[in-house]
């Protein structure tokens, strides 16, 4: 209670050993946060096994942004742009774009060079992204976590500075020098990834089954990476996603429509998926403009 009191309410109450959105609740006042820290305990106890609970300052209108950085084997750490991550469901990702609409040229540059610093602070060396809240009304941002892989959203970053992460990756455990200039990086264009889930596209309830029909979109700037096709079965035993969908193009409009386009012609049947959920998305007036935050898709129910 008196942590609370020094941050102010809301606080988000959440379970320190945590991840994926899970483990989180908000608390409005002290009745509240007695309900939620017992709730949250217990669920962090149950699914974790450690019931360490940490409490922070609770944003109701809040983009997720993060930065992607790489570690060089020369102990020199670049930021290779930032990923907007704010369409979520249940405070999991479904929709990952670069650059982010929210970002001005100066925020940018605090973004990377703050991004930059955390992987110096601990000698990173490896691709890893690190990861906040944005305050869009005052540009303030907030240090959530650092992921120490490559992310699900990768692709998004590679298309717009024309590098294969992977193979850096590979390059700085070799003890290599990165295939680019670190001095002179240029992004250029912008992509936009979705991931395809089996999932009902209203709820976002698990929707498994046997795939009877699996076509995936062609076209210019578009790239699918999938783990399924015709045939395969989709299981209740892991996470749902089939498959993502990157498009890519020299502006944000241009990649709205063809992603529209390569929604549209991507078939599956069988499991469940948000391929409908995407379709509506893309029509949003709210994400076409490039003012959306986290509480997106709750608005769009």
């Amino acid at each position: 209670m008196v942590a609370a009191a020094r941050i102010g309410y809301p606080v988000m109450v959440k379970a320190a050993a945590g991840g994926g959105g899970m483990g989180m609740g908000v608390a409005v006042d002290e009745a509240a946060l007695r309900t939620e820290y017992d709730k949250v305990r217990a669920f962090a106890e149950r699914m974790f096994g450690d019931g360490s609970v940490l409490l922070e300052r609770y944003f109701p209108r809040v983009r997720h942004v993060e930065v992607q950085i790489l570690g060089l084997a020369d102990g020199r750490v670049v930021a290779l742009g930032e990923r907007e991550c704010s369409v979520q469901r249940r405070n999991q990702k479904l929709v990952e774009e670069s650059p982010s609409p929210a970002v001005s040229p100066e925020l940018r540059e605090r973004f990377l060079a703050a991004a930059v610093r955390a992987g110096e602070a601990v000698g990173y060396r490896n691709a890893g992204t690190v990861e906040c809240l944005l305050d869009p009304a005052s540009e303030e941002f907030f240090f959530l976590e650092m992921n120490t892989r490559l992310q699900v959203e990768h692709p998004v970053t590679e298309y717009v500075y024309g590098i294969d992460l992977v193979e850096e990756q590979l390059r700085v455990a070799s003890g290599l020098a990165p295939t680019f200039d670190p001095d002179a990086l240029t992004p250029s264009g912008h992509a936009i990834e979705m991931r395809i889930n089996a999932e009902d596209p209203k709820r976002f309830l698990p929707g498994p089954g046997v795939v009877k029909t699996w076509v995936e979109p062609t076209g210019e700037g578009v790239r699918v990476d999938s783990g399924y096709t015709e045939g395969n079965t989709v299981t209740p035993f892991y996470d749902s996603l089939m498959a993502k969908l990157i498009i890519s193009g020299d502006t944000r409009d241009e990649v709205i429509e063809r992603a529209k386009a390569a929604v549209a012609s991507f078939q599956i049947e069988g499991p469940k998926n948000n391929l409908p959920f995407f379709a509506e998305l893309l029509e949003n007036e709210e994400f076409r403009s490039g003012a959306y935050d986290t509480g997106i898709v709750s608005r769009m129910r």
